[in-house]
């Protein structure tokens, strides 16, 4: 259930594109059958090969095809390769018109979170596990690169967007966030200190004088204390097999009523913490565009020089 403001149109707009939603979807959950199939099976196949020490592993039936430039070592180079094109498109899409036509934003992010996360797994394969020389400066700059996605991910999380990925303003997340505080003011199922703590968010100075490290650790911890906290209200209400069912609190219950208020102030609790750190999530997203950029073009010089040496000196 959205909480956001949601005009006629917008609504008129969400039923109009089930089709291409679900589609996408298709799309993406046929990306994640293919990728965890491939990795599950190269780790259940070679995994008497990969557990070998580098000494012992020549002597191994396996060699031969598991190895870097062996039968199957090779093709799934091939593979890599190809996953990285993909993955550069979403960047490039900015640069290309025409790409920037197919598909909208969000959508193509999924995509490139995916392969982001599918490619260095099947690098890590075709690599045997072997870190040295070139190849490896180019494997450790990919998990530095794909580290640095998922950081970049949370923060890009943290910006509050309306439906068409545009940045909210400071006066619509105060419309959202009133609306919000006028219905947990009308509900009747939980006293005001019982919310309190999903409320409670530091204290804008305290928030300025933190440092990167500390703000991203401060984030996530409130992140991950809000579904304990949801939890622990659910169980003031729910009964003890409802609470079994739900997992201590932990999952949605089929009480409709307490789920509006627990989808209200989880969302008020969000939009408080939004707000909070807007500024300096609007920063750290820009400071982590130039963190990340060098490091992908690094990355892309590292791998044509990786495949340059290896067709000029053949695979061995």
């Amino acid at each position: 259930m959205s909480l956001a403001l949601v005009t006629p149109s917008a609504a008129t707009r969400t039923r109009a594109v089930p089709r291409g939603q679900l589609a996408h979807r298709i799309l993406l959950g046929l990306g994640v059958l293919a990728a965890a199939s491939l990795v599950v099976y190269m780790a259940v196949y070679g995994f008497s090969y990969y557990r070998l020490s580098l000494e012992e592993r020549p002597l191994s039936p396996w060699h031969a095809q598991l190895r870097s430039s062996g039968t199957i070592g090779l093709k799934l180079g091939i593979v890599s390769l190809g996953m990285f094109c993909i993955l550069f498109l979403y960047p490039l899409r900015k640069r290309w018109k025409w790409l920037g036509t197919i598909g909208s934003t969000r959508r193509w992010l999924n995509f490139h979170i995916l392969f982001g996360v599918a490619t260095p797994m099947v690098v890590t394969f075709h690599t045997t596990f072997r870190w040295h020389g070139l190849a490896g400066v180019a494997y450790w700059t990919m998990i530095a690169v794909a580290l640095s996605g998922f950081v970049g991910r949370y923060v890009y999380a943290k910006i509050p967007r309306g439906v068409s990925s545009v940045e909210l303003t400071v006066q619509e997340l105060e419309t959202q966030t009133a609306a919000l505080a006028r219905r947990l003011h009308d509900q009747s199922i939980f006293l005001e200190e019982d919310l309190a703590p999903l409320l409670d968010i530091p204290a804008p100075r305290k928030i300025r004088s933190m440092n990167l490290v500390c703000l991203l650790w401060t984030m996530l911890r409130l992140d991950v204390a809000r579904v304990f906290q949801v939890g622990r209200l659910r169980r003031r209400v729910l009964s003890g097999p409802q609470c079994m069912a739900t997992l201590g609190g932990l999952l949605a219950s089929h009480d409709r009523d307490l789920e509006a208020v627990i989808s209200s102030v989880r969302r008020q609790s969000r939009l408080r913490a939004a707000m909070a750190f807007l500024e300096r999530t609007g920063r750290m997203f820009h400071l982590w565009h130039a963190i990340h950029r060098p490091f992908s073009i690094s990355f892309v010089a590292l791998i044509a020089i990786h495949i340059g040496v290896a067709l000029s000196v053949g695979f061995r």
